[in-house]
Formats: structure tokens, C-alpha cells, sequence
């Protein structure tokens, strides 16, 4: 993280989740920037160090970073390291609602397939929010091992 704001997110990997991951590292940047968690300017862990905490090819780390980089949410700069970008990506609020809806839909036809109801989902969400968007998962980077 940036010098000046030492932040306190953690990346969490769910191994058993079926989601790749370097999507999951992916999202994770994204919901902790929507979230507040990451904030322009703040450094995230080098392409080594991340491969090292979650035990991960360090090909699948640049993976996830280059998507994010991709879309104008990281910059890297080389000798320095990569860190969130301060560039908003500008989008319709029609492309928003339609993205938001496909987040949702699919989430809830994955939770309905493992057996859990929208309420559960509901629940699940008020509770990650009010850790800052983070939840125990199998394998985590930046927790004493």
C-alpha cells in the first residue's frame, strides 16, 4: 500500500470456489477500490511478494494485474512498483446498471445452485460490507502464517 496510508487489505483466495485465480485477485482490487479499501496512489504487493503470500504462480498475479491495468485501474511504474490508478473510468449509467445486474443475477444463480436463498445472499453482503468487503477464505496474504 502507499506510504502515507498504510491500508490493512488482504488478499483472500477461496481455492474451492471454481472462480480462477486470478480473477479472484482481480476482483478482489475492484470490490476494495468500490469499497473504499484501496484508494488512488496506494501501492499494491509486487508481482513476487503476492505470488509468495497465496502461494501462486507469479504468472497468474501479472495476469490479474495486467487486466486491471488494462482497464485503467492500475498503473505500473517500473522500478517503483504498481498502484491504483486515478483515472475514473467513465461509463453510461445504463452499461452500470446493466454490468451491476449481471453481478447480481449471476450471483444469485450461483448461490442458488450451492443451496442458499437471496436472503442468505443479503445477509452475506451486509456482513462483508461491514468488514470493509473481506471474508476468511482458505489461503490469505498479508495474515501471520
Amino acid at each position: 500500500m502507499s506510504k502515507a496510508s498504510k491500508s490493512v487489505f488482504h488478499f483472500h483466495l477461496d481455492l474451492h470456489s471454481g472462480v480462477p485465480v486470478y480473477r479472484q485477485i482481480a476482483d478482489q482490487v475492484r470490490g476494495a477500490i468500490a469499497a473504499g479499501a484501496l484508494c488512488a496512489g496506494d501501492q499494491l504487493p509486487t508481482v513476487r511478494q503476492l505470488a509468495v503470500d497465496l502461494e501462486v504462480n507469479p504468472n497468474t498475479v501479472v495476469r490479474a494485474y495486467r487486466e486491471l491495468e488494462y482497464n485503467g485501474l492500475l498503473e505500473t511504474h517500473q522500478g517503483t512498483g504498481t498502484f491504483i490508478s486515478d483515472q475514473k473510468i467513465p461509463r453510461s449509467g445504463d452499461e452500470r446498471q446493466r454490468q451491476l445486474g449481471q453481478i447480481v443475477s449471476d450471483a444469485i444463480a450461483r448461490a442458488g445452485a450451492a443451496g442458499f436463498t437471496v436472503q442468505d445472499i443479503l445477509d452475506q453482503l451486509s456482513r462483508a460490507a461491514t468488514r470493509g468487503g473481506t471474508r476468511p477464505m482458505s489461503r490469505t496474504a498479508g495474515d501471520e502464517q
